[in-house]
């Protein structure tokens, strides 16, 4: 290689820490790309990036400037995930593969007393060692700079796991956000626990809940798609339905649900809180208005984190319950940033998509449904 290819190596090897700050500025880090386009690039930039760019921006005819080495990268639209400061779990599907299911995976992987078969994780979950190990490498990390971290190095973060989550439950990585949990999400919607909520609304705006019982045994789901035809009232400004309810073990037929109320006009917020691990998601498919899950339960997360999905059409009108610095930059970029609170949880999940996706979700869910 000759001396001004060399320089050229090392000159994109350094452009590439800042790659996105050269285009418009919008909300985001003042060292960290803009948050809501990172949303958007259609693939994950390759490993070797460094390399393969090199060629690339070589090629231009005179010495590239900053703005060259961000037109290349621009032009090809791909995301550059961040480093872990740390070394993340990682689970190869063939080592795992004589995992056995039960008491050799309760001490392998989880933190549980060993005196209780533990089956209960649609209360308050039961986290993955592993996650919650590297949670704290997480909080002691932050600790060690906070400003850097939060200044610098939080956002990127978060909307890599991000990216990843949307394509575990099948949707856009625009169309979700991270939340603490469920109930924070549902508020979000409903305002911009359920039942309690949506009288707390009804009482302050005079709006009328209407509210059906399913008669038990369940003898299918054609009763359940019945009842919402035969119930569901025209003008209904929103339906809410559980995925799976939380006091009985029922999956309820919410994609033939959904269809019936987009028939009718009603939009539809789906409270999936105990779904996320215990049953296969593609949202795209479901097409629900607003979906939303719990990570902490089945998906054995830390506790506190959770997803929102919402709509395209949909997003401009739905405002996080706080509003801070990214309100006005696009959907990701208002809820991304909910104040100064501890984010580890989200980003620990790395650790649970590795787990889940080393092993096979439908491995999983065939065990838990045995």
């Amino acid at each position: 290689m000759t001396r001004k290819g060399k320089q050229l190596e090392m000159y994109s090897a350094s452009m590439l820490l800042s790659l996105h700050m050269a285009a418009k500025r919008d909300f985001g880090s003042f060292h960290s790309s803009n948050v809501q386009e990172t949303y958007k690039y259609s693939r994950e930039f390759p490993n070797n990036y460094i390399l393969s760019y090199n060629v690339q921006i070589y090629m231009c005819s005179n010495f590239p400037s900053q703005s060259d080495v961000h037109a290349v990268l621009y032009y090809h639209k791909d995301y550059i995930p961040p480093l872990f400061p740390f070394q993340i779990p990682e689970y190869d599907f063939g080592s795992l593969d004589s995992l056995q299911f039960g008491k050799e995976c309760r001490e392998k992987c989880f933190m549980l007393e060993e005196d209780c078969t533990f089956i209960n994780h649609g209360a308050f979950g039961g986290v993955l060692k592993d996650a919650l190990d590297i949670a704290q490498k997480w909080q002691r990390y932050i600790e060690r700079q906070p400003l850097r971290f939060f200044d610098r190095e939080l956002l990127p973060h978060l909307v890599y796991v991000t990216r990843r989550l949307s394509k575990f439950i099948g949707c856009d990585a625009q169309d979700v956000v991270l939340v603490t949990n469920a109930t924070t999400a549902i508020n979000t919607v409903v305002r911009s626990a359920v039942k309690k909520l949506l009288r707390q609304v009804c009482t302050e705006t005079g709006t009328v809940l209407q509210e059906e019982k399913v008669e038990f045994p369940v003898t299918g789901k054609q009763q359940i798609i019945s009842l919402v035809k035969s119930t569901l009232k025209s003008g209904t400004k929103l339906a809410v339905f559980d995925h799976i309810p939380s006091n009985s073990p029922l999956i309820l037929p919410i994609k033939e649900i959904i269809q019936v109320c987009h028939e009718r006009n009603v939009p539809v917020l789906i409270d999936g809180a105990h779904a996320l691990g215990s049953v296969p998601l593609n949202l795209r498919s479901l097409d629900a208005d607003y979906y939303v899950s719990n990570a902490h339960k089945w998906f054995c997360c830390p506790k506190g984190a959770a997803f929102l999905y919402v709509r395209k059409d949909l997003q401009k009108s739905t405002r996080p319950l706080v509003i801070s610095h990214g309100f006005g930059s696009g959907f990701n970029s208002e809820f991304i940033w909910a104040g100064l609170h501890d984010y580890s949880p989200f980003l620990a999940m790395h650790v649970v998509l590795n787990f889940w996706e080393g092993i096979g979700s439908t491995k999983i869910q065939q065990y838990m449904c045995q």
